[in-house]
């Protein structure tokens, strides 16, 4: 194992955007036991450090590798397309005006309910984007068109973090 190792590698995985979620956890596991500090107590402050970092390093690639959307950005970079969210923001028409139809549905919910039906509304589409980029990543080899997924997913976690805030506020 190398700290600059990518994140698959390190687990051991192949890099892909399926992934066997249990075999993640497992490895993931298995690799905090080998670098936890507190293996390293009886060989000095250098060692503990190191052993610090290493398990620095491994939850930083576990929660990567374990949600989806940082997963698939990840993978988007490690294939030289860059997702560049803040300064990329171009997104097809139809997508747009989607984002705009769901704001005025939750602009216009006039209670929990109907806010709640939105959400499940949007966490449908998010299922479907999720998909589509596997696909994009595993069977297309499409990084660009992966790269733009990424970037749509973004806006959409953005509008489902919207909707809980409303919740709460509907709910106080």
């Amino acid at each position: 194992m190398k700290l600059d190792d990518d994140d698959f590698t390190l687990f051991g995985l192949p890099q892909r955007f399926a992934l066997d979620a249990a075999l993640l956890d497992q490895r993931w596991r298995a690799l905090q036991a080998e670098v936890h500090p507190d293996r390293f107590v009886s060989e000095g402050t250098a060692a503990q450090r190191l052993a610090m970092q290493w398990a620095v390093r491994v939850n930083e690639a576990y929660r990567r590798l374990k949600n989806p959307l940082q997963r698939g950005a990840y993978l988007c970079e490690l294939r030289g397309a860059s997702i560049d969210a803040e300064n990329n923001t171009a997104m097809p028409p139809a997508f747009l005006m989607q984002q705009m139809a769901w704001r005025e549905a939750l602009d216009e919910a006039a209670d929990a309910a109907a806010v709640e039906a939105l959400d499940a509304e949007v966490a449908t589409e998010a299922s479907a984007m999720v998909e589509r980029l596997g696909a994009l990543l595993d069977d297309a080899q499409d990084a660009p068109q992966a790269a733009q997924q990424v970037r749509a997913l973004m806006f959409v976690q953005r509008f489902r973090d919207d909707i809980q805030r409303r919740l709460e506020l509907l709910d106080a």
